[in-house]
């Protein structure tokens, strides 16, 4: 299977390309980003089967499907990655916490967080593949706190390829901020941008289109690539654990071949919602994919009216700061997989032009076919920590979010997107209102461990060791400083 461009003007014929041509060079024609035309589809005793394997088994068992350039060996040893998980033969727990609700734990990785699920691999295959065709890589990434630790730890001490990692100031948990400005491998820079994730995504994009950049770069030795979820390489390992929870279910005696289960995704960038959404389009029986925003809420407004209005709008910082976000980059593989290329450009350069676009009434009950969405206030979003913590059960402010959305009488399987221990101060807001603010590094690891031990939940030492290891990462720079700043760390 080859990947095409999600814009064309109706000309030219699109480009084809391999996975791993993709992988190593992911933009696009026409500043699009790249997707697969049609996926493979699987029957229901494909995922009967699935449920008796690791997940890594499975994983193999359903990339195989897609038919792409990248060897199954080399794959093999991408998941191989996963054993530095929690639990190797199962990194991602299907933990049920009440009738018909479960949780997908996807945070058992070296950070803590979902991004780990896909990113450990990615980074092996990306790594891999570069050194096969004997080249050296720059890859960038812009994180909102989650994308950022996970991009750095896959490529710490990589021998080919350097990395550059973009986030907001003041716009991550400090936990996030530390396992960033924290990380001492030499090939890795870290630098906080005057601006919100919106910008920061912005010049990632800015970089990837720029042939001066790159030119820069091929001067170095350097070509460029990206970790943030515009890569395809990504996408396709966050299809695996929605297909994996289906399988589950089906082995756990949950759902019988024509029952369906709902899902339901905190969502930023929108990659993990249509990771779901690939899954339910290649057999899996999910009936609703549920999309949660905080206060952020352009995608509430978009599936329900069918707008997608930057207009007026500016970021709003909240407890969950993983889902601030305006810009949701994969929305535009939603779109190209729904109303093709010629339509998704057209969309595409109405929102780079008038910061709007809008879908037809038929346009949007296509998509009302697939999701829901809704938003979660901060107040909503505490008491749901507080409610669920009196049952035992921790869950941080992205995954707490979803329960608005949550059907009781649906079988349901919420995304859990990252570990509690990232988000201290806004649990112990949450649990104990009147105990005092966390307001610095030693009275946040204090109240975590704490937490941990009232709660009887185990506080990840990677995560508690952060706050006594050395900041390195310091530099604060406007976004149209960041690209000479890379290159002069490269030189």
């Amino acid at each position: 299977m080859r990947l095409i461009s999600t814009r064309t003007d109706g000309k030219l014929k699109p480009k084809k390309s391999e996975l791993s041509e993709a992988i190593l060079n992911p933009s696009a024609e026409f500043g699009g980003l790249y997707a697969p035309k049609k996926l493979p589809k699987l029957e229901y005793e494909f995922f009967q089967k699935g449920g008796y394997m690791s997940y890594a088994k499975f994983a193999i068992k359903l990339i195989k499907e897609f038919k792409f350039d990248v060897s199954k060996e080399l794959f093999k040893t991408a998941l191989k990655r996963y054993e530095s998980f929690d639990d190797a033969n199962e990194p991602v727990p299907l933990v049920k916490i009440a009738k018909n609700l479960y949780v997908n734990e996807l945070y058992h990785g070296p950070t803590r967080a979902f991004k780990d699920m896909a990113l450990q691999p990615f980074g092996a295959l990306l790594a891999e593949l570069a050194k096969e065709r004997g080249e050296r890589y720059l890859v960038a990434c812009a994180t909102s706190g989650d994308t950022g630790p996970a991009t750095l730890e896959t490529f710490a001490n990589a021998s080919n390829v350097n990395v550059v990692c973009l986030y907001p100031d003041g716009g991550t948990s400090a936990v996030q901020r530390l396992q960033m400005a924290t990380a001492s491998a030499l090939n890795l820079k870290v630098i906080a941008i005057n601006g919100n994730f919106d910008d920061a995504q912005r010049v990632l994009k800015e970089l990837l289109a720029s042939d001066e950049f790159k030119s820069e770069l091929e001067r170095n030795g350097l070509k460029l690539s990206a970790a943030n979820s515009v890569n395809f390489g990504r996408i396709l390992f966050q299809i695996i654990y929605h297909a994996y929870a289906y399988a589950r279910l089906i082995h756990s005696g949950e759902l019988s071949r024509d029952e369906s289960f709902d899902v339901i995704v905190p969502s930023g960038n929108f990659g993990n919602a249509l990771g779901a959404y690939y899954a339910k389009k290649m057999g899996a029986k999910i009936g609703v994919i549920k999309i949660v925003s905080n206060e952020n809420n352009i995608l509430t407004e978009f599936f329900t009216t069918g707008r997608y209005d930057l207009r007026g709008k500016s970021l709003i910082k909240t407890i969950s700061p993983a889902m601030d976000i305006l810009i949701s980059s994969n929305v535009e593989r939603l779109l190209f997989d729904k109303f093709g290329a010629i339509r998704t450009k057209e969309l595409m350069d109405k929102l780079k032009s008038d910061k709007f676009y809008e879908l037809t009434k038929a346009e949007l009950a296509a998509l009302n076919e697939d999701f829901e969405a809704d938003f979660c206030t901060d107040s909503e979003c505490k008491k749901q920590i507080a409610k669920w913590a009196k049952k035992g059960v921790l869950l941080d402010p992205h995954t707490a979010t979803c329960l608005k959305m949550r059907d009781k009488e649906r079988l349901s399987v919420i995304t859990s997107t990252a570990d509690w221990v990232k988000f201290t101060p806004s649990m112990v807001s949450a649990i104990k209102p009147d105990a005092p603010e966390c307001a610095k590094p030693e009275e946040e690891l204090s109240a975590m461990l704490s937490l941990g031990a009232e709660y009887k939940a185990k506080v990840p030492v990677q995560i508690s060791k952060l706050f006594k290891q050395e900041v390195l990462h310091s530099e604060i720079l406007d976004p149209d400083k960041v690209a000479s700043a890379v290159l002069g760390w490269l030189k």
